[in-house]
């Protein structure tokens, strides 16, 4: 359809937009069948193609806890020619060793907002997991390594409910204080609503976050994604994540249902006006096929209409 989306610009929203692609690691981590490497290694050169310039490539956690991604080692040296930041998810020291050793520039380290999360998720204690870090992020930023903090349950927690603002601004300062260069705010069971964004992230820049190192990350289990991440646009908020095709979704969390799909969150930005570099149709056709190599068809809104299988 030509000309459309019909761009129409608002006040008060960001010129551009970068997209944290994850739906080569956080999107493929969450299927039952485990994809072959090769393909993996096609979608990401694909999403790349589309003009996908940051694009989370695996995983290097021990594989009997994902081993959707157990490949991490045959799959990263096969993306050395993508052009594109390639960062991947370390859980502790042996996974940055693993990474490092591959020559990974990028790492991102994932924690939680609640104790029963980092129980399940990580066996451990919030503060235990943050000792955990500490050494895995010092170790990275030595090396020159850009080091990206994951905080899940930031806005709702399927076992204990509402999650405190201040309890989640003390854990997401507390990443940083271990010298992550970003955080990523995550609503890991997709309950967050448009002023619960807007009054974290207030409380965040209340506590010296710069709105600048802040990243959102929204699951559209009640749909919401796309709003929310309006709120978090006009709050000043520059880098969202967003997974091809609405991959994924967070294995050790039963009520999460798939990320924020990349080509809605492209087609609202086209919409505004906001910069992103991505080719829409290109991406669609990369959907597309990824669905196919899945057996089933992309839960994205967008993907199924731009590509005429309702």
């Amino acid at each position: 359809m030509s000309g459309l989306p019909m761009t129409v610009p608002a006040d008060g929203l960001p010129a551009r937009v970068r997209i944290h692609e994850v739906g080569a690691r956080d999107g493929l981590q969450n299927e039952k069948a485990t994809v072959p490497t090769a393909v993996k290694a096609e979608f990401v050169h694909r999403l790349a193609a589309a003009g996908l310039t940051t694009i989370e490539a695996t995983s290097f956690v021990h594989p009997a806890w994902v081993p959707q991604l157990a490949d991490a080692e045959q799959l990263f040296p096969l993306l050395g020619d993508v052009q594109a930041a390639l960062p991947v998810l370390v859980p502790n020291e042996r996974g940055l060793d693993r990474a490092l050793a591959l020559g990974a520039t990028r790492i991102a380290v994932f924690g939680s907002a609640t104790e029963t999360f980092a129980a399940r998720n990580l066996n451990r204690t919030v503060a235990e997991s943050l000792d955990m870090f500490a050494p895995v992020v010092a170790r990275a930023v030595q090396g020159g390594a850009h080091v990206r903090g994951y905080l899940s349950m930031c806005f709702g927690d399927p076992w204990e409910g509402a999650v405190p603002v201040p309890q989640v601004v003390r854990v997401a300062k507390a990443l940083l204080d271990l010298g992550c260069d970003e955080l990523s705010l995550g609503d890991t069971i997709g309950v967050a609503t448009p002023g619960h964004v807007r009054a974290l992230l207030s409380a965040l820049n209340e506590e010296g976050v710069g709105t600048d190192r802040i990243g959102v990350h929204f699951h559209d289990t009640y749909g919401q994604a796309l709003s929310n991440t309006l709120a978090a646009l006009q709050h000043g908020v520059t880098t969202v994540d967003a997974s091809a095709g609405g991959l994924g979704g967070c294995p050790y969390a039963k009520s999460a249902t798939g990320n924020l799909a990349t080509e809605d969150l492209v087609w609202m930005l086209d919409g505004l006006g906001i910069e992103t570099g991505v080719d829409l149709a290109a991406l669609t056709t990369t959907s597309v096929w990824m669905a196919q190599q899945l057996g089933r068809p992309s839960p994205s809104r967008t993907v199924r209409a731009l590509s005429h299988k309702e």
